[in-house]
């Protein structure tokens, strides 16, 4: 682990009244990782993505990311910084088109652009598989298409750092496969990847490393050979009936 982490969060905890989502969960990213984050429904995965992204602040602990105390900087501010997230349940503008929805992230976030924003957005759209649906109407997209325009709108603004939130999630076997090999693809042009996602042919192929979440509580970290046969793990999934298998 590199002494000068991309990502650092100490002792983040979240409470919403006298439920706590999250308790005192620390851990770092490195520069260029693919960091897995997975946990049983009810973990507390997404709710950590939130404090990490801006949209809640933690109830205690801190967030630095590029030695920069980031903790109370608003979304917006954090994205112009480097970080950029996609949603579990994809929130495109309904009523624009696919290309208007990439054309409107590309003037936020952190990166310079070369050449012209209908350029960028053209090459974003087939990075991802979605140049044939440019013209069409976000809320007319098959989920599948949904998903990988939430990838398309958070790689537009040029992120150091990306929170994929179940990107995968109800895709078609053959979409898995696709947006894995995107997801290689971003990690090798130097963006860093924490990935919260349950498909774990995804998770176990893709991620160098994997932190665990059970109750709030980070209960597991290691490679993903470490997580498949660590107990606490076994047990948070299944009872302690099975090994966690890709």
């Amino acid at each position: 682990m590199t002494n000068n982490p991309l990502l650092e969060t100490k002792s983040i905890r979240k409470s919403f009244g006298g439920v706590v989502a999250v308790r005192d969960v620390s851990f770092r990213v490195s520069h260029g990782e693919i960091l897995g984050l997975i946990g049983p429904n009810g973990a507390g995965k997404t709710t950590l993505f939130h404090v990490i992204a801006g949209k809640e602040q933690p109830t205690n602990g801190t967030i630095h990311f590029k030695s920069q105390d980031v903790t109370g900087l608003r979304p917006d501010q954090r994205c112009h910084l480097g970080i950029a997230r996609t949603f579990q349940i994809p929130q495109p503008f309904s009523q624009m088109t696919v290309f208007e929805n990439v054309m409107v992230a590309l003037h936020f976030g952190a990166g310079q652009h070369t050449g012209s924003l209908e350029d960028e957005a053209s090459r974003i759209l087939a990075r991802v598989g979605l140049d044939r649906w440019a013209s069409e109407e976000s809320s007319s997209l098959p989920l599948g298409a949904r998903k990988k325009l939430e990838l398309a709108r958070a790689l537009a603004t040029k992120p150091t750092l990306l929170l994929l939130d179940e990107v995968m999630g109800g895709l078609r076997p053959n979409e898995i496969t696709e947006v894995m090999a995107t997801i290689r693809e971003v990690r090798e042009s130097g963006v860093t990847i924490i990935m919260i996602e349950h498909v774990m042919r995804a998770v176990m192929g893709l991620a160098d490393r994997i932190i665990v979440l059970h109750h709030g509580e980070l209960i597991a970290e290691g490679s993903p050979a470490e997580i498949t046969r660590n107990e606490a793990v076994i047990e948070a999934y299944l009872g302690g009936s099975a090994h966690v298998s890709s």
